[in-house]
């Protein structure tokens, strides 16, 4: 049988072989297809006839896909993810209105950027609707990059060729010390005064994280990381509290009860920008999308 043959077998159980390399046991298969486990047990051994070799072998009480089975299994979870994108391109096609956008953002970039450019597009296009994904720069930068988001709010930008970005605004990076440390007073402070200070920091894979690091080693000195979070607000209580000090957005509208912002000579800032992969076709309700945030470019 030639490999056409087999596709064309193939193809109407594609979700039959992803579902079964998933569960590993056919009766599961059988129950979230939605169809008697016999028939699941037919289609498995016609398979294996046009292919020449079983796709499964018993394994204890579920089964295990043969080597063979766990390449066709493989290429129809590829092959799904495909279909699916283009039933949503399909759709979004008919109704743009209605369409879904899956949206990587920073933690920080939630507490106001978010939020605005949410309700402003809703105003707009009240039928919008999204999925909203949460971490860490490289965690979005990695998701984005491997299909699933369609968009992305970083700070800073990647350089990655493999991205399209534009800038929307840049953000001042100010140090934050407790309300009663020495330096809060002070109307500025250079790097190089901080090589003896304790840093509450985020952990490493944010951007923010990265601007420190790079700060203090242009500055000449390794920082003295007192605690390591996942948020900036869980950072700036840490601050406020007295452990340490940190480099942080300017917190709006005004620094929080216990913690004084100081600026850093010369100036720091880091760009936010919206990222997304370069030459994709999307939807028309990314790319509706999209444009309005271009728009305050």
């Amino acid at each position: 049988m030639s490999h056409e043959t087999l596709t064309s077998q193939l193809a109407p159980h594609l979700l039959l072989l992803a579902t079964l390399r998933s569960t590993r046991n056919v009766t599961h298969t059988a129950e979230l297809l939605g169809v008697p486990q016999p028939t699941v047990s037919r289609r498995l051994a016609a398979l294996g006839e046009s292919l020449g070799a079983p796709l499964t072998v018993p394994d204890g009480r579920g089964i295990r896909l043969t080597r063979a089975a766990e390449l066709l299994a493989e290429a129809a979870e590829r092959a799904l993810a495909s279909v699916d994108a283009g039933a949503r391109l399909a759709r979004e096609e008919i109704e743009p209105e209605s369409g879904r956008v899956v949206l990587g953002f920073l933690h920080l970039l939630g507490r106001s950027l978010v939020p605005s450019l949410l309700r402003g597009y809703r105003e707009r296009v009240p039928g919008a609707r999204f999925t909203l994904v949460q971490g860490s720069r490289q965690e979005m930068v990695d998701r984005l990059a491997g299909g699933e988001l369609d968009l992305a709010l970083l700070a800073p930008v990647p350089s990655d060729p493999v991205f399209e970005t534009a800038v929307l605004a840049t953000q001042p990076i100010l140090l934050s010390v407790p309300a009663g440390h020495r330096l809060a007073g002070r109307s500025s402070v250079r790097m190089e005064e901080l090589a003896e200070e304790e840093f509450v920091m985020l952990e490493p894979g944010y951007g923010l994280r990265r601007i420190t690091d790079e700060l203090c080693a242009e500055a000449g000195f390794s920082p003295r990381i007192a605690f390591e979070g996942q948020e900036s607000d869980t950072v700036r209580g840490l601050v406020a509290a007295g452990l340490g000090v940190a480099l942080l957005p300017h917190f709006e509208p005004g620094a929080p009860a216990g913690v004084a912002e100081v600026e850093i000579e010369p100036g720091v800032g880091r760009t936010i920008g919206v990222v997304w992969r370069r030459g994709e076709v999307v939807s028309r309700a990314v790319g509706v999308f999209r444009e309005f945030v271009l728009e305050g470019v």
